[in-house]
């Protein structure tokens, strides 16, 4: 993770049992020095598991919130922070969707409204569907992000045939380097993204 500036985590745990009682975001924080990190907790189980989205930087954020994503059964989230300019900042949004085409819709329709009024917007995270879809046959069509590419498998790790895991970033947004990581240390692959951000703008 020491060679990037924002990580987005899914499937982090809390806290608890399964993890040895080690806030698993918390630690790779302070592995990697980053920073500023956030830990959403969406699925709490107790000491049992503590089922959670994370987010790690090593620049200041102007803001970051939490939301609960529309979901019939409870437990996914979105982490969206804020950079540079309060006036056109550069929004990053990290998430895990739902398994079912129906549920994705309704949580892409709520990350759209939030998004859909910025210029600069970095989206990340498991999504549990296909580029194409995302781009062509979801709420997100109407924002013309662009994708890694199609390539980019990241599940599952150890045969690597889906791409599930995506950076989606709007066009504003040049896109220096983009694939897979091959780093298996779960049943998904990282992924990784470098982007260069508009002329004239301000951090």
């Amino acid at each position: 993770l020491k060679a990037y500036d924002v990580v987005a985590l899914q499937e982090a745990d809390g806290g608890s049992l399964r993890s040895g009682f080690v806030n698993q975001v918390e630690y790779l924080a302070d592995s990697g020095v980053f920073p500023y990190w956030y830990q959403q907790l969406n699925r709490d189980l107790g000491r049992v598991a503590q089922h959670s989205n994370g987010f790690l930087s090593r620049i200041k954020p102007l803001s970051v919130e939490e939301y609960r994503l529309p979901s019939i059964i409870p437990g996914r989230g979105a982490i969206v922070v804020k950079y540079g300019r309060e006036d056109d900042p550069l929004v990053v949004v990290v998430m895990h969707l739902s398994l079912s085409a129906k549920a994705q819709n309704k949580q892409l329709g709520f990350i759209r409204e939030i998004v859909s009024q910025y210029r600069h917007v970095v989206l990340m995270g498991d999504m549990n569907t296909h580029a194409e879809r995302l781009l062509k046959d979801s709420p997100l069509k109407e924002l013309d992000l662009v994708s890694l590419p199609d390539s980019a498998h990241s599940f599952p790790s150890w045969r690597p045939g889906k791409a599930l895991d995506h950076i989606l970033v709007s066009p504003s947004l040049k896109i220096i380097k983009a694939g897979v990581v091959m780093y298996p240390v779960s049943d998904h692959l990282p992924i990784g993204l470098d982007i260069m951000l508009p002329d004239g703008y301000e951090n």
